[in-house]
């Protein structure tokens, strides 16, 4: 499994050691100055671009939460406005980051199935001791051609590493219609992604 797919804290660890913007922000700069004192320019700009990205990452996060909260329709979403956040993926991925997401796998797996848009797959199982998700073709509405079962794929990797980044590996299996073999072996995840964040599922 991907190291991404583990919590950076739980609630309680982190209720224990919250510091405000000033803090977290000397804290910053005593790691870099240390790895000035080392010399090592490639360590320093390396943590620099780090630092970048995770506050990157974070405002996006955090503008996005904003915006959702903030919308005309956030308070008239069924289940309230907690609901509208849950199904947003860059939030959801930030909850599940840090062990805060209200939602069991099973549920979460279904939101990543929904999100990826052309309801083509069901689910036929979740080993939790290899974290692999059995799927089974839906029947869909594709051609059925490579390039569309590459797209279903590919989205369902993507809303995976969104919704539920524990899951790392997927097994699709065909249909009940289908004449082919029972297991298909659909290719693999897409390259590791730079920006932090949950890593996809490999797919076989």
């Amino acid at each position: 499994m991907s190291a991404a797919a583990h919590t950076v804290s739980s609630p309680a660890a982190a209720a224990t050691r919250v510091m405000n913007a000033e803090q977290a922000g000397r804290r910053v700069e005593e790691v870099l100055d240390r790895l000035d004192a080392t010399g090592d320019e490639s360590a320093r700009a390396g943590a620099e671009e780090l630092v970048r990205v995770l506050m990157d990452f974070y405002g996006a996060g955090l503008a996005r939460i904003v915006r959702l909260l903030d919308a005309p329709a956030a308070g008239k979403v069924p289940g309230g406005p907690l609901a509208g956040l849950l199904a947003d993926e860059l939030v959801s991925s930030l909850l599940v980051l840090h062990d805060l997401h209200p939602e069991d796998t099973a549920t979460r797996i279904d939101r990543a199935l929904d999100a990826a848009g052309d309801h083509s797959w069901e689910v036929a199982g979740f080993d939790d001791s290899s974290a692999t998700l059995r799927l089974r073709s839906a029947g869909g509405s594709g051609c059925g051609c490579a390039g569309t079962a590459a797209a279903s794929q590919q989205a369902v990797e993507d809303a995976l590493a969104c919704f539920a980044p524990e899951v790392a590996s997927v097994e699709v299996e065909a249909g009940a219609a289908s004449r082919g073999p029972a297991l298909l072996q659909i290719g693999t995840a897409p390259p590791s992604r730079t920006a932090p964040g949950p890593a996809p599922a490999k797919t076989r």
